[in-house]
């Protein structure tokens, strides 16, 4: 090889950032083991943070908006207001509108079924206000689309681990830190930079769960995610856009305190390894050629950077966007409403028992059970009718790299087994887009062991690798055509 190219995309391009934290005492468990219900401060301000990306030739219809958010869950006619704002203040489609949320678990739970509960009076005015604040933030980022090149590059991080351990005196799974397991340590990054080769943001594409933070954090925080931002857009300038990777079974190494001071220093972990993998991408439109020998004490080999050929930066300014529908089958012993709401009567009745006896800590256990069936009730409510699910994709190949925007929360094996099928593809996997059902998609594997994710996943095994299968054609298709 007498060349190395790194790969790009060249596009138009803006972004945009707002400040999106909720108020103080708004309604905030977000933990069935909290004993609070409303925040009582603010660690870190909760961002909005818009990346408006076109094509660089040709007409510019086939534009794409992720709006990144400070958020774990939204409901799904919450993500729907937030998309016929922005489609309404800006010349875009519905479909062109991707949230992508962080899922950081210190953001409090902002669903409207929750405004019977202390703080939730305040959810319904800050959720209409945030639809409102993000499409103004659209139109700020339309306004001010340029001429722009993505460099991706990579580093390594080991802040993610696996999160399923087998607690051998409980003889049971439990969610937290598991040594021996398998975890992707993988950081992809993209660097955007206008003509004059100023940074516009910076892309951090990772996957942990931002559980740093559990039920004893009183305070609304992004968790690990903002520190890492601190860190970056520090060196860069710019805003750095976090998309979230397939991190179902994983989370940080230390994490379910109550310390800001862990999250603070998860976030500067994740943040250095960007800014390691930023000091080595090269200058956008550039590729690194041999440039011949010298001879010295010994002959030496030359390499240096050279502008790219029309040819190649035609090739970054490939620009294909669908969105297809898998479906995926349910699980054949998903539990009914009925069943559930009799469990929650009865985790109901033992609280009351258990708090009328004096014994706190069972009390505290049946809430968190209690906790956990109203939740159960919340999913299965909004379930598509039928025997699958349908799952939608959406897939951009935009110049030299793939971007999978997706929902739920997908095991580190979708995109593990994807990036070593495509090598040579920088495929950004952003989940958590576009609502966070079906939930959990665990690897076939996982299914029966009692693992949390397994227990509250809604779709049968094999669901994920049958994903994967189906994206790895599209992406196959695309990569073969001309």
């Amino acid at each position: 090889m007498t060349h190395v190219d790194t790969p790009q995309t060249l596009c138009r391009a803006a972004v945009a950032r707002g400040d999106i934290t909720p108020p103080v005492g708004i309604y905030h468990r977000l933990w069935g083991a909290a004993a609070h219900d409303r925040a009582t401060g603010v660690h870190r301000p909760l961002l909005a943070t818009l990346l408006w990306v076109e094509p660089a030739e040709g007409p510019r219809e086939e534009k794409q908006l992720i709006v990144a958010l400070d958020h774990c869950i939204l409901d799904g006619d919450e993500l729907a207001k937030i998309v016929q704002a922005v489609s309404q203040a800006v010349p875009i489609l519905p479909d062109q509108v991707h949230v992508a949320l962080s899922h950081t678990h210190g953001s409090g739970w902002m669903s409207r079924t929750r405004a019977a509960f202390p703080g939730g009076e305040l959810i319904g005015p800050y959720l209409d206000n945030l639809a409102s604040t993000i499409a103004a933030l659209a139109a700020d980022a339309h306004g001010r689309i340029r001429p722009a090149a993505v460099v991706y590059g990579q580093g390594r991080c080991d802040l993610a681990a696996h999160r399923d351990f087998w607690d051998a005196d409980k003889g049971r799974f439990v969610c937290g830190f598991n040594p021996a397991g398998p975890a992707d340590d993988m950081v992809l990054i993209g660097r955007i930079t206008g003509e004059e080769g100023d940074t516009l943001a910076t892309i951090v594409n990772y996957a942990c769960h931002p559980t740093t933070l559990a039920w004893d954090n009183l305070a609304l925080s992004p968790d690990y995610v903002g520190a890492m931002r601190e860190v970056v857009e520090q060196h860069t300038r710019a805003p750095c856009v976090f998309l979230q990777g397939a991190s179902g079974d994983l989370g940080p190494r230390e994490g379910f305190v109550g310390d800001w001071g862990v999250a603070d220093r998860n976030g500067r972990q994740l943040g250095l390894a960007v800014l390691s993998a930023l000091e080595a991408l090269p200058k956008a439109g550039t590729r690194f050629v041999y440039a011949g020998p010298v001879l010295s004490g010994t002959m030496i080999g030359t390499w240096k950077h050279e502008p790219l050929g029309n040819d190649a930066l035609h090739a970054q300014s490939i620009w294909q966007a669908e969105q297809f529908t898998v479906h995926l089958p349910y699980r054949p012993d998903l539990p009914t409403l009925a069943e559930t709401k009799k469990q929650l009567a009865q985790w109901e009745s033992e609280e009351v028992a258990a708090r009328d006896a004096g014994d706190n800590q069972r009390a505290r256990e049946c809430r968190a059970l209690v906790e956990q069936m109203r939740r159960q009730m919340a999913r299965l409510a909004v379930l598509p009718e039928g025997e699958t699910f349908p799952y939608v994709v959406t897939l951009c190949r935009l110049g030299d790299a793939c971007w999978l925007l997706v929902p739920g929360e997908l095991y580190q094996t979708f995109q593990v087994a994807l990036r070593a099928a495509f090598r040579k593809v920088p495929i950004v996997v952003a989940t958590l887009t576009n609502g966070w059902q079906p939930g959990y998609l665990p690897a076939a594997t996982s299914y029966g062991y009692g693992i949390y994710q397994d227990v509250i996943a809604v779709v049968a095994p094999g669901s994920l690798e049958m994903l994967i299968e189906a994206i790895s054609r599209r992406i196959a298709t695309e990569e073969s055509s001309p």
